[in-house]
């Protein structure tokens, strides 16, 4: 048995020694020809500072983008000296160099935020088996596509004691979900997926038949609104499927005025000149590709055919990032009501994240994923990408979160003025219901594990670290049609 050892570059979060091996798994059966197979050793798991940041005072907003930004390179840094065999200093060095970066940070929001201490604890990085999956990471402010759970609420134990969509980490022993060992559903995973298994991932083991899930999908958000209460209309606005070609590797809302912050490349709809420097006044001038003249933002990372092909798009074959970008089959658009009762208009220049670019080393606190396959929408895919029949498109779904806490267009930490409704549409307390956007986006892709969505290196193109990004730019008109159109139960756009 050949055996190639190699180190991943994981950054912001942590680096994953990793083994490749001509054996699928190391299992005593014999791959498809041709076909690698990725086993993770360890990884380096950093805290995520930013999702601990709360008050970011707009004179540190820069200063916070690029220290953020430095935390990333610095686990590049700690990449190539364990390439050059410094594996046992790396975790010293980086701690020593995170903490410079961290006291940067706190420096200049204190000057005019009350100081973040506590941040100084989230300086040290540990080695994890990088085997363990995403882990919980906790419940409160994530849904689960299983069984329909919101904000404060628990996910329900597995009832058959089968594999389980929200498996313990390391619990599903390379299995499929809802398969039994050895169960494929009449597709090889390896077939046209030569890429998949090389270091950067994805896994094999990413990839489930979406024939052999249970449906799962019947609460909302993926049902619409229903009961005496609901507000049942929609507002749905048309903005293309990026056939313009807008793409970038930034992140206007976490790394303002940082070029590459996302290091992986967004696909955007919408406003046309969004970028890593957007303000609100330029958000505001811009063209837009929608046909109704909404200039918001909308974007998400881009999905890739795993064909090796390192094109030149901006942002395109960077950070471990490769493959020939595919552009959306559709693209719908649509704002949404509330299990409880009337929604109220968005403010301006809300801006909010669904789900978590680094959910693979953060946990699942705040990931977000739905994946699917036409005509199998009511079941809906966390953790896992969908291995479609002949004829069906990969579906991807953005839930947004539908509650506002009436005060902030944003937060420090990005999150925290904006929060999911219990299962029942109420809202956490002082939050009040607005609109939810549900985004959907489908594709043609080639048979088997052939395709992945961008994502920061060390996440190892993981299906349950897709997210949508989105900056509301509607016109206060065409905001308030869509909440009447919402809450008098019409379709508008």
């Amino acid at each position: 048995m050949l055996v190639a050892a190699a180190a991943l570059l994981l950054g912001g979060g942590g680096l994953a020694a990793v083994a490749t091996t001509a054996l699928a798994g190391g299992s005593d059966s014999e791959p498809a020809a041709g076909h690698q197979h990725t086993v993770l050793a360890s990884t380096i798991s950093c805290p995520d500072v930013g999702i601990r940041l709360r008050q970011v005072p707009h004179s540190a907003q820069l200063q916070v983008s690029k220290g953020l930004a430095t935390l990333d390179r610095q686990v590049h840094d700690a990449y190539h000296r364990m390439m050059e065999g410094s594996g046992s200093t790396v975790l010293t060095q980086l701690k020593q160099q995170r903490q410079r970066t961290i006291n940067t940070m706190i420096t200049a929001i204190a000057r005019d935020a009350k100081r973040p201490s506590y941040l100084w604890k989230m300086s040290g990085c540990t080695m994890k088996p990088a085997d363990e999956g995403a882990g919980t990471g906790g419940h409160d402010s994530t849904k689960s596509t299983q069984d329909g759970w919101y904000q404060g609420q628990q996910p329900p134990q597995p009832q058959d004691g089968g594999q389980q969509q929200s498996q313990q980490p390391g619990q599903d022993g390379g299995q499929q979900q809802g398969q039994q060992p050895g169960q494929d559903g009449g597709q090889q995973q390896g077939q046209n997926g030569d890429q998949q298994g090389r270091p950067g991932g994805p896994s094999p083991d990413d990839f489930v038949d979406i024939t052999a899930v249970q449906p799962n999908a019947g609460d909302p958000p993926f049902a619409a609104p229903q009961g005496g209460n609901a507000t049942t209309g929609t507002f749905t606005t048309e903005c293309g499927r990026n056939e313009e070609g807008h793409f970038n590797p930034d992140n206007v809302i976490v790394t303002p005025g940082v070029s590459n912050g996302a290091h992986h490349t967004h696909d955007y709809v919408g406003n046309k000149t969004t970028d890593a420097f957007s303000t609100n006044d330029s958000l505001a001038a811009s063209d837009t590709t929608c046909t109704n003249g909404d200039q918001s933002t909308y974007y998400w990372p881009v999905l890739r055919k795993l064909d090796g092909n390192a094109e030149q798009k901006p942002g395109a074959a960077q950070d471990a990032n490769v493959g020939s970008v595919l552009t959306p089959a559709t693209v719908t658009l649509t704002y949404r009501g509330s299990q409880a009762g009337q929604v109220q208009a968005m403010p301006r220049f809300l801006r909010i994240i669904t789900g978590d670019a680094k959910a693979f080393t953060n946990g699942t606190k705040n990931a977000n994923a739905s994946w699917s396959c036409t005509g199998f929408e009511d079941r809906q895919l966390k953790d896992k990408y969908p291995l479609c029949p002949n004829g069906s498109q990969v579906v991807r779904t953005f839930a947004f979160q539908n509650c506002w806490d009436g005060q902030n267009i944003d937060s420090g930490n990005h999150r925290d003025h904006v929060a999911f409704s219990d299962r029942n549409g109420n809202c956490p307390n002082n939050f009040r219901a607005i609109p939810q956007l549900v985004e959907r986006i489908t594709y043609d892709v080639p048979q088997g594990a052939s395709f992945a969505v961008d994502s920061f290196p060390e996440q190892l193109h993981k299906p349950v670290t897709d997210h949508g990004d989105f900056i509301n730019v509607l016109s206060d008109d065409l905001m308030n049609k869509a909440v009447s159109c919402i809450n008098s139960g019409r379709k508008c756009q």
